[in-house]
């Protein structure tokens, strides 16, 4: 069991406890996408009014910009032998750190919610074969009590789980696809090309289901030992990232003429009924599949609550955010196709800016340099006014459109000018700030 003290959490992993296996890498970034969120996401591309040359060029692209941070954060883990969120005190400092890993900790009550909504109704209906149908309360909490179990035993069982459940929702649920596909499956089409503001729409769509894991990356590499190859660690987490999210969003493309429509009570019940006498296994293995991911989203934000000043013992943080998930998904499940494509892209304001810093410091910084500044660093400001600025200028919704998106027709491009605006503008503070030192004048 991981120790549950807060120092667990703000003190580097000892050496002697860095025994973590290369291989986990790939399973701890693989495992959490599966499910028939990807899916899910697949059919919203055709619903969005893409064919399947725009679904794919937008799947191929949208895949890489948000995983390929991700796999980058990945390899600040070892050595520092921090959570991906701690880490980030070098950048913004112990007091600019608490925003964020507060609005983390949140995030991850999201997708706690967004992850057990499907998993739920696929709980319902495999009950459903065999008796009466349970509540949709009651099958979200007992699958909500398994997750927040393994998140109490926290990072070793939670990997543990990535592998071995991993690969076995991999076979059924890759081998059922594919009798979707030939069963169901056909080739989207559309009267016209897409504008460029659905185009961008559904590129950041597809983005934000990688680029939303970047606040957990170092959390499942930070047991690797110190000396760990770091363009390993990166190529591993990438491989992970873009094997299982590409392969199920395009099965999501091919199928969504069948499906009709972009819920996973669709998604899951056109799986059912392909898979004929093997129904009650898919449905077995779309309730698993929460468990892998929101495992990690519990035992994330108990390390994120912690991170953002609120010194509990990390057991009591998992549980306080299994059970706000719980009710999060109780209150949400009739809205969950509209929540689930709002919260992909909100959730881009301030993970785009915070990534970027953070690996502007990691990168173009000094990786090399032992920094951990107690207060409030220019890095926070610059996460603050960046993140503030993007909404305000870019931002694209039913309640506010800012005037850069207004005159792009729609498009949001706020989170890719939020992550190259924050992180170049850090990257620079901090050299200024470096020249300074060396030649004898206060910062």
């Amino acid at each position: 069991m991981e120790g549950t003290g807060a120092s667990a959490v703000s003190e580097p992993v000892p050496a002697a406890e860095k025994t973590m296996r290369l291989d986990r890498v790939f399973w701890s970034h693989f495992s959490p996408n599966l499910g028939p969120g990807g899916w899910v996401t697949g059919v919203l591309l055709v619903h969005l009014g893409l064919d399947f040359r725009w679904g794919l060029a937008a799947i191929l692209i949208g895949n890489l910009v948000g995983a390929l941070p991700v796999a980058l954060a990945a390899a600040i883990g070892p050595k520092t032998g921090l959570p991906q969120m701690e880490s980030s005190r070098r950048a913004l400092g112990r007091k600019g750190l608490r925003l964020p890993a507060f609005l983390n900790w949140i995030y991850c009550i999201g997708w706690d919610a967004v992850n057990n909504v499907p998993a739920a109704a696929a709980l319902i209906a495999l009950v459903a074969t065999v008796g009466p149908a349970p509540p949709f309360w009651l099958a979200l909490g007992v699958l909500a009590s398994i997750q927040m179990v393994a998140s109490i035993y926290g990072h070793h069982v939670v990997q543990a789980l990535q592998k071995y459940l991993g690969g076995l929702l991999l076979v059924v649920l890759g081998a059922v696809g594919l009798l979707v596909v030939s069963r169901a499956g056909g080739v989207p089409t559309a009267p016209h090309p897409p504008s460029a503001a659905i185009f961008i729409l559904a590129t950041a769509i597809l983005a934000s289901f990688n680029l939303s894991w970047a606040s957990y990356s170092s959390d499942y590499t930070r047991y690797l030992p110190a000396d760990a190859s770091p363009k390993r660690v990166v190529w591993l987490a990438l491989a992970g990232l873009l094997g299982s999210a590409i392969p199920f969003q395009l099965l999501g493309l091919l199928t969504a003429g069948a499906i009709g429509e972009a819920s996973p009570v669709a998604v899951i019940a056109s799986l059912q009924q392909a898979a004929g006498l093997l129904g009650p296994v898919v449905l077995a293995a779309i309730a698993l599949s929460s468990i892998t991911g929101n495992s990690f989203n519990d035992n994330t934000a108990s390390y994120s609550l912690i991170s953002a000043g609120i010194q509990v013992p990390r057991v009591l943080a998992a549980i306080v955010t299994a059970s706000l998930g719980y009710v999060l998904a109780v209150a949400g499940a009739g809205r969950y196709a509209d929540l689930y494509t709002s919260y992909l892209v909100v959730t881009l304001y301030w993970i785009a800016p915070w990534i970027g810093i953070v690996l502007a410091d990691w990168y173009l910084v000094g990786s090399a340099a032992p920094r951990d500044p107690p207060g409030w660093t220019i890095g926070a400001t610059i996460f603050v006014v960046t993140s503030v600025l993007t909404i305000i200028l870019f931002s694209t919704s039913d309640l506010y459109t800012g005037p850069v998106a207004r005159l792009l027709g729609g498009a949001d491009i706020g989170y890719y000018v939020g992550f190259f605006a924050a992180g170049l503008w850090y990257a620079a503070a901090a050299r200024t700030q470096r020249l300074k030192l060396a030649t004898g004048i206060a910062p």
